[in-house]
């Protein structure tokens, strides 16, 4: 018995099940985007993450990560199993074509299972569909949940991406946006953190008093 699986999105780092061989590659005519809602991992119902997905598009290439899993049926079953839990607001999957980059015209695999979203707001209720850059990048900035904050898997990626020597552009500008939140977000921390400085003038006007506070009564009885 043997399966493979496709990771385009944490599953590129943290694959977290057993498996027998890992192979970098890509699949043809889908992208990588941010429209699906995670709300029990980096999200909650209330402020929902943002995490990957795939949007089918003729032409379009996506990068990641195809794992074998090989041998008996309980371990291919126990595999799935947690897959399956992981991926749970993915409500598809779909079977593909694998390429290497040694030969990208002919499939290294075939039957390649990848999780996918139905994009569609009504049928799946994952589905947040996509923003503009400025909105998401708020969105993951913000977003946390059991297992973490959204920013954290949206760096990690990045850093997947560059460490298979395959970086995404929307990843990269995405998390650009992201740290341009963050930079502002600590700005206005700071700003409405820090106490209220008194004017010059103020302090100086202040300090009469303070030095008549600390004269002894005698003295003050003289120049009064």
């Amino acid at each position: 018995m043997v399966f493979w699986v496709f990771g385009y999105g944490s599953l590129v780092w943290n694959p977290g099940f057993e498996y027998d061989e890992k192979v970098i590659g890509f699949i043809k005519d889908y992208r990588r985007v941010f429209d699906l809602a995670c709300i029990d991992h980096r999200g909650t119902p209330e402020d929902p993450a943002r995490t990957c997905t795939l949007e089918h598009i003729e032409g379009a290439v996506c990068w990641g990560a195809a794992y074998c899993v090989r041998g008996s049926p309980e371990k291919e079953r126990a595999a799935m199993q947690y897959l399956e839990r992981r991926e749970c607001e993915y409500d598809q999957k779909t079977l593909v074509d694998f390429f290497k980059e040694t030969d990208p015209l002919r499939p290294a695999l075939s039957g390649v299972i990848v999780f996918t979203s139905t994009p569609d707001k009504v049928s799946n209720k994952y589905y947040l569909g996509p923003a503009p850059l400025e909105e998401m990048a708020w969105q993951i900035a913000t977003a946390v949940g059991p297992c973490g904050n959204n920013r954290d898997y949206l760096f990690s990626l990045e850093k997947a991406m560059f460490d298979i020597g395959h970086e995404d552009d929307l990843v990269i500008e995405l998390a650009n946006e992201v740290r341009k939140v963050l930079g502002t977000m600590a700005k206005e921390k700071k700003l409405v953190g820090s106490p209220l400085k008194p004017l010059k003038s103020q302090t100086q006007a202040q300090i009469p008093s303070i030095q008549l506070l600390l004269l002894p009564p005698e003295a003050v009885a003289m120049d009064l």
